[in-house]
């Protein structure tokens, strides 16, 4: 009879234990292996600015992880040159991408690729408008011509840039949706279990409890 009784007290301290578990995998910091987020960009997304300024900063939820290849940002123009002056930097969280100093008006377009905190690569886009081009005053002739080239040359590095961010993002996204089902179907299953043992133990109570009559 000691035995019901420890089985049926022990019971629901698993199915609560199990409970607590599966709380503190959904809703607890257990959640950092989510995707650094990005909080802020300047220029910010659908803004409208003056002039291209000097530099791009993006902004993000948690401290980067460095390297080389980890971090990319191309920024084009509404005709599709790349308007980036060498490569971006990475502080904590913030990335800054030096831009160049003569650019025309219109839409621009900004595509970015970091490395989250939790090792996985995320990328995302969106664009900014500049109204008043900077080479629509070209008091110096000489100046604005090596600084057309420099996106030139960047260009040949557009494509790599551009095409490699994105299956890397989705393939790291995608892997940690697996991971939260099979994490969810998996204690899903251990509470099923956990009550169907609860409710076996209480069906088998009653003849627990006969077995001693024959000894009287």
């Amino acid at each position: 009879m000691k035995t019901t009784a420890l089985r049926r007290s022990a019971a629901p301290v698993a199915l609560a234990a199990t409970l607590l578990a599966a709380f503190l995998v959904l809703f607890s910091p257990l959640s950092a292996s989510a995707h650094d987020a990005l909080v802020s960009s300047s220029p910010a997304a659908d803004s409208s600015v003056d002039v291209l300024p000097a530099e791009l900063t993006l902004t993000f939820s948690a401290k980067l992880i460095e390297g080389e290849g980890a971090t990319e940002v191309v920024v084009t123009d509404p005709e599709g040159n790349t308007v980036t002056d060498g490569p971006a930097t990475v502080d904590g969280a913030v990335v800054t991408q030096p831009l160049v100093s003569s650019a025309p008006a219109g839409q621009y377009h900004v595509i970015w690729k970091v490395v989250s905190s939790d090792g996985h690569p995320t990328s995302d886009e969106y664009y900014f408008t500049v109204t008043t081009g900077s080479e629509a005053a070209p008091s110096e002739q000489p100046s604005a011509a090596p600084t057309s080239a420099a996106p030139s040359e960047a260009a040949s590095e557009a494509p790599d840039a551009t095409t490699t961010p994105a299956p890397d993002a989705d393939a790291g996204s995608g892997s940690t949706t697996w991971i939260w089902v099979v994490s969810i179907v998996g204690i899903l299953i251990i509470v099923a279990l956990v009550v169907w043992l609860s409710v076996r133990g209480r069906r088998s109570g009653p003849d627990a409890d006969s077995d001693p009559s024959p000894e009287r």
